[in-house]
């Protein structure tokens, strides 16, 4: 299998990828609580798991290198649990920013940011149409579980898409992470539904800290979780990223 990782290739290795006009993908997570059964690292884990599967599917086909991940991102409304770590958006753009810059400079033309956090998604949207302009390359983003709506909709029992150490994130840590899963804990592990706020259709939006939508930390319900369910997920999310990325958005 063609190795597909940024950090375990050498720079004559990339080189030769970006030669080839290589697509770039950048995991971007956060660091932040996620209930009382799940580790903090769980959307920097699950975006990164899915980028490297997405990645070694499109090597097939094209050139592709996924970065290290940027692990933290935009969670100001779990900071009352504790546990979270949270950049303010100017520090997101400019990590972007320098990350995307260092890429280009490296002879790389095609870059894709990949999210894996709900509270990232809105601003990703802006920050790629201001590095777009700034860097003079056309950039794209997508959220892995947009990406995979379908299977993830298909999968899961009790929600349509992804909430927050719910069902579906449980159920594909189960698959990636086991050993990241207090199982002892699964039993509290459910909370109110919600939608994610990009994918509202309120009228009016407002920031509300997560601890007054949910005491446990938890929107959605836990206890439904697999680790089938997650196999199935990434999976899916991962062969629609693929097909993204060999689709070629950049091109258009």
């Amino acid at each position: 299998m063609r190795e597909v990782q940024w950090n375990r290739l050498t720079a004559a290795e990339l080189c030769a990828l970006a030669a080839r006009d290589a697509a770039v993908v950048i995991p971007t997570g956060a660091t932040e609580q996620h209930g009382p059964h799940l580790a903090t690292g769980v959307d920097d884990f699950l975006a990164t798991e899915v980028c490297h599967r997405a990645a070694a599917l499109a090597a097939e086909h094209t050139g592709v290198v996924v970065t290290p991940s940027i692990p933290t991102g935009l969670s100001e409304h779990h900071m009352a649990f504790g546990g979270t770590l949270t950049l303010s958006l100017p520090t997101l753009h400019a990590l972007l920013r320098d990350i995307c810059r260092s890429v280009i400079r490296a002879g790389f033309s095609r870059i894709l940011i990949v999210n894996g956090h709900g509270g990232n998604m809105t601003a990703l949207n802006v920050l790629t149409t201001e590095l777009t302009v700034e860097l003079a390359t056309p950039i794209a983003v997508a959220s892995y579980f947009g990406a995979g709506r379908a299977v993830v909709r298909d999968t899961l029992e009790t929600q349509d898409g992804l909430m927050h150490a719910c069902e579906g994130e449980t159920s594909m840590m189960m698959a990636a992470h086991p050993g990241l899963i207090r199982d002892e804990h699964l039993p509290e592990a459910h909370g109110p539904r919600i939608t994610l706020p990009a994918e509202s259709t309120d009228p009016v939006y407002m920031a509300v800290p997560f601890d007054r939508i949910t005491a446990t930390g938890v929107a959605g319900d836990a206890r439904a979780a697999s680790a089938e369910k997650g196999e199935r997920m990434l999976a899916g999310c991962a062969a629609a990223l693929a097909d993204i990325i060999v689709r070629d958005p950049w091109a258009k």
